[in-house]
C-alpha cells in the first residue's frame, strides 16, 4: 500500500518534471503552449488582434476592382474602350503574380525565424507600396507597385500556422475559421472602400477639391485608408506572441529527457518523410491544394469579371454601374453560411454541395441585365450574397484540412506552398478572365454563348473541374480530419 502510494508520488511528482522537460522557459512556443493549458477559454485578445491583422492582409487583393476600369481608363493605356479589360487584367494578375514567386519563401522564413517578423514586413509593404499605388502616374507604376506589394505579401501562410497553433486543440478549427472569416470581410469591404472613395472630388466636391492631392489622384484615398488601417494592425502585432518552438539553450539535458522533446502543441497529422521536401509527398495535402487551387482560380477571375461586367456599357452586356454602385453591391456580402453548417456536414460533402449549387447560379448572371431598377439590385444582391457566402466556406474547408495533414513543424511551409500555388492560379485568373471579358464584348452576336454568356460559362467550367477533383482516386481524405 505504501509503496504504491510512494508510487503514485512519484509519478505525480515526475509529470512537472516531464513537463518542464518539454516545455523549455526561454521558448515562445513553449510559452504560448502553457498559456493554453492554464486558459480555458479562447484567447480573446490574440484573436481580435489576428483578427485586424488578416483583414489589412486581405484589403489590397480585390479593393482595386471597383474603379480599376476608371483608373485604366484615365491612364490612357487602353486605345479603345473594348481594350481596357485587358490592361486591367494584367494590374489585377501582378499582385498574385508577386505572391507566387515568395509564398513558399515567406513560409520557410516563418518556419525558421518566426511568424511574427513575417507579419510586421507584410504590414510594412502594404504601408509603403499600397500608397504608392494611389499616387500611380503611369500604367506602368501601378504594375509595378502592385507587383512588389505581393512580393513583399508573406502574410497569409503564416498566419493561417498561428491561427491553429494560438488556441487550444478544441478552438483551433473556430480560430482558422475566424481567419477565413476576416480574409472575407476584408474581400468586402475592401471593394466598398475603393467603390465609395475612388474619385472623391467628383463624388463629394463639398469636402474635397479638384486642385487637391485626392483630386490630383483620385484614386489615392481609398489606399491611403487601407495604409492607415495596417499602421493600425502593426500596432496590434505587439499583443501577439510567437507561436513557433525555439529549442536551441538547453543543450545539457540527457537522452532520456530528449525522448520526450516534442513541442507541447498538438501534431494534428503524421507526416511521411522528413523536412519541406515530405510535403510533397504527403497525398492527402497536396490533393487538398490542388482542389484549393482550382476554386480559388475560379473565385479571382469571377471577382475580376463581376468588376468589369458591372461598369461596363450596356451595349456589351454590362450593367452601366459606376464604381460606388459596385462597392455598395460587394458591402452587403455577409458571412453566415459556415457557422450554421460547419458541425453537422462533413467538409467536403459541403464543398462538393457548393459547387452544384454555384453552377446555375453563375448562369444566371448574363440574364441580369434584361432586368432594370430595384429587381435588378434585388437579383444582383441576392446572387452576390450568396457567391461570396460559398466562396468562404470553401476557404474556411480547405484551410482547416490543409493545417491537419502536417505537423506544427511545417505548418506555415505548408501553408506556404498553398498559398505559391493557389497565387499562380490566381496569377492565371485575372489576365485570362480580362482578356476573354475583352473578346466576349467583340462578339455580342455570336451564335453560340454570345458576349457575356462566354465568360460565366468559363467560369462554371472550372467550378466542375473542382467538383471534379473532390472524388476519389484523385483526392485523399486524411483520416485525422473529423470536424
Amino acid at each position: 500500500m505504501g509503496d504504491d502510494a510512494r508510487g503514485g508520488g512519484g509519478g505525480a511528482a515526475a509529470e512537472p518534471l516531464l513537463k518542464r522537460a518539454r516545455c523549455r522557459p526561454n521558448c515562445p512556443g513553449c510559452r504560448v503552449d502553457r498559456r493554453k493549458e492554464e486558459r480555458e477559454g479562447l484567447p480573446v485578445t490574440e484573436l481580435c488582434c489576428m483578427w485586424l491583422v488578416t483583414i489589412c492582409s486581405s484589403l489590397p487583393i480585390q479593393y482595386v476592382f471597383p474603379f480599376l476600369y476608371f483608373m485604366i481608363r484615365d491612364l490612357n493605356i487602353a486605345k479603345e474602350e473594348e481594350d481596357i479589360g485587358f490592361y486591367a487584367g494584367f494590374v489585377g494578375a501582378s499582385y498574385m503574380l508577386g505572391r507566387a514567386l515568395t509564398s513558399v519563401i515567406w513560409g520557410v522564413v516563418a518556419d525558421k525565424y518566426g511568424r511574427k517578423p513575417v507579419l510586421l514586413i507584410t504590414l510594412f509593404s502594404v504601408i509603403i507600396f499600397n500608397t504608392l499605388f494611389g499616387l500611380s502616374s503611369s500604367y506602368w507604376m501601378a504594375l509595378t507597385t502592385r507587383g512588389l506589394l505581393g512580393l513583399l505579401s508573406g502574410m497569409l501562410g503564416p498566419m493561417k500556422a498561428y491561427a491553429s497553433e494560438v488556441c487550444r486543440k478544441e478552438h483551433s478549427h473556430l480560430a482558422l475559421s475566424l481567419m477565413s472569416s476576416s480574409r472575407g470581410i476584408g474581400l468586402i469591404v475592401g471593394p466598398a472602400i475603393g467603390g465609395y472613395l475612388a474619385q472623391p472630388a467628383d463624388k463629394y466636391p463639398g469636402i474635397f477639391s479638384v486642385n487637391s492631392i485626392f483630386g490630383r489622384f483620385p484614386y489615392f484615398l481609398p489606399c491611403l485608408c487601407i495604409s492607415l488601417l495596417a499602421i493600425a494592425a502593426v500596432i496590434a502585432c505587439f499583443w501577439l506572441p510567437e507561436t513557433l518552438h525555439k529549442h536551441t539553450e538547453d543543450t545539457m539535458l540527457n537522452s532520456s529527457t530528449e525522448a520526450v522533446e516534442e513541442p507541447c502543441s498538438d501534431l494534428n497529422a503524421e507526416q511521411s518523410g522528413s523536412g519541406c521536401l515530405s510535403l510533397f509527398t504527403n497525398w492527402p495535402l497536396m490533393s487538398t491544394i490542388t482542389v484549393y487551387c482550382i476554386f480559388s482560380l475560379q473565385d479571382m477571375a469571377y471577382a475580376e469579371v463581376f468588376s468589369l461586367w458591372a461598369v461596363s456599357d450596356r451595349k456589351y452586356g454590362g450593367l452601366s454601374f459606376s464604381s460606388q454602385d459596385v462597392g455598395l453591391l460587394l458591402l452587403i456580402y455577409q458571412i453566415l453560411i459556415y457557422p450554421l453548417v460547419a458541425n453537422s456536414v462533413d467538409p467536403i460533402t459541403l464543398v462538393r454541395a457548393i459547387a452544384l449549387l454555384t453552377i446555375p447560379l453563375l448562369s444566371s448572371y448574363p440574364f441580369m441585365p434584361a432586368l432594370s431598377g430595384s429587381i435588378l439590385q434585388l437579383a444582383l444582391n441576392c446572387a452576390s450574397f450568396l457567391k461570396n457566402s460559398f466562396s468562404v466556406t470553401t476557404m474556411t474547408v480547405f484551410n482547416i484540412l490543409m493545417n491537419d495533414a502536417v505537423s506544427q513543424d511545417l505548418r506555415a511551409s505548408a501553408n506556404g506552398l498553398s498559398v505559391t500555388l493557389m497565387s499562380i492560379f490566381k496569377t492565371i485568373a485575372p489576365a485570362v478572365a480580362g482578356v476573354i471579358f475583352s473578346w466576349a464584348q467583340r462578339r455580342q452576336i455570336a451564335p453560340f454563348l454570345p458576349g457575356d454568356h462566354l465568360v460565366f460559362f468559363m467560369l462554371n467550367v472550372f467550378t466542375v473541374i473542382g467538383l471534379m477533383l473532390t472524388f476519389r482516386p484523385f483526392y485523399a481524405r486524411n483520416g485525422t480530419s473529423n470536424h
